[in-house]
C-alpha cells in the first residue's frame, strides 16, 4: 500500500474512531472536534472557524447547538468587547477530557500489532507531516495534563 492510500485510509479509521468515541458521549463527531479544541483555552469565533475548518455560519450553528447542551459558553474578549470567545463550560471540560481519553484509548489500540520502535518511528513521520503542513492544534498531546477547571474570562 503507498503512502497516499495508507494516510487517506488512516484519516477513515481515525474519523471512525472519532465519531464512536462521540457517539457514547451523545455527541456529534464536531461537537467532540470542538471540545477537544477548547480544551486548551477559549477561542474566537473566527480563529475557531479557521482552526476547525469550518464557515462563519456552520460554525455558529455547531457553537450554538453545543451550547444548548451546556457545554460550552460564549463570553466577552477583555481585549475587545466586540469580540466573542468560545468557552467550555464545566461540565464542556469534563465532557471533553472524557472524549479525549476515550478517543486516545481506542486510537492507542489500534497500534496493538506494532513494537515500541514502530511505534515512534510512525510517531516522527507523522508528526513531521503535521508540522510540515502547519495544522492547527485540534487534539491535544495525550502525555500532557489536561486542564481541570475551565478557564473564565467574563469581563
Amino acid at each position: 500500500m503507498g503512502v497516499v492510500t495508507a494516510l487517506v485510509r488512516s484519516s477513515f479509521l481515525v474519523n471512525a474512531v472519532y465519531a464512536e468515541s462521540a457517539r457514547v458521549l451523545g455527541l456529534t463527531p464536531q461537537q467532540g472536534q470542538l471540545v477537544c479544541v477548547l480544551i486548551a483555552r477559549p477561542y474566537g469565533m473566527s480563529e475557531l472557524g479557521t482552526t476547525l475548518g469550518l464557515a462563519k455560519s456552520s460554525l455558529t450553528g455547531l457553537v450554538d447547538r453545543t451550547a444548548r447542551r451546556g457545554l460550552v459558553r460564549r463570553e466577552s474578549c477583555p481585549q475587545d468587547a466586540r469580540a466573542v470567545l468560545v468557552a467550555l463550560t464545566e461540565e464542556g471540560l469534563e465532557v471533553a477530557q472524557r472524549f479525549h481519553e476515550a478517543t486516545s484509548s481506542r486510537v492507542e489500540a489500534l497500534q496493538t500489532g506494532l513494537d515500541d520502535a514502530e511505534r515512534v518511528g510512525l510517531a516522527g513521520l507523522l508528526a513531521r507531516i503535521v508540522r510540515d503542513n502547519k495544522v492547527p492544534v485540534v487534539f491535544p498531546e495525550t502525555d500532557e495534563p489536561l486542564p481541570s477547571a475551565p478557564r473564565v474570562h467574563a469581563s
